[in-house]
């Protein structure tokens, strides 16, 4: 088996050089991660296409390692994207690369809007799971979160910043920290070259 990657990528309204995603990448090395930035960022536009664009891109990065390991990781809506991919939510198969999902700051629901969940594909979701999230997210409380991450068949960790909200401000060293104390033992147990 060839060395694994990861593609890592942003949230709606931030791009692939936000100082979360650059501490993340530094933080895997050797890991290779490639952070990625949407079509509509690299077009110079602010509002994010619709979903079957973002996954349809994915796809595309997916298919451009094809044969090697991938974890997919992203935050708050890169993250979303990249989990309904791999639940294949867009259609598709999932993708037989994929040995794991880093999630940072899930976006649950939108924020006072619980009762708009985004939750319809977690129960397809069959890899091991990373979600690393604030205490006090609108976008989804830990009990919140918890519930609905029970439903995911694969195997679920949870890492909770303690006091942060969705953009989990001053934490991007903690959050890159046990992103790559999760993936690191992930890709680490994956057969060596064939």
């Amino acid at each position: 088996m060839t060395d694994p990657v990861v593609l890592l990528y942003p949230g709606a309204g931030t791009g692939a050089d936000h100082p979360s995603l650059v501490a993340i990448d530094e933080a895997l090395a050797p890991i290779e991660c490639r952070r990625l930035d949407f079509g509509y960022r690299r077009q110079g536009r602010r509002a994010p296409d619709r979903a079957p664009k973002l996954m349809a891109e994915i796809r595309a990065h997916l298919d451009a390692v094809r044969g090697r390991p991938v974890v997919l990781a992203g935050r708050s809506m890169g993250g979303r994207m990249a989990s309904m991919v791999v639940a294949g939510a867009d259609g598709e198969p999932p993708p037989d690369d994929v040995v794991g999902l880093a999630l940072v700051a899930y976006p649950l629901h939108p924020p006072g809007r619980p009762e708009r969940l985004r939750v319809e594909h977690l129960g397809d979701i069959t890899v091991p799971c990373l979600f690393v999230s604030g205490t006090r997210d609108p976008f989804g409380a830990p009990d919140e979160l918890e519930h609905w991450t029970a439903t995911i068949p694969g195997p679920v960790t949870h890492v909770w910043i303690d006091g942060a909200r969705h953009e989990l401000r001053n934490a991007d060293r903690e959050v890159a920290t046990h992103v790559a104390e999760w993936v690191t033992p992930l890709t680490n147990r994956l057969p060596g070259p064939a």
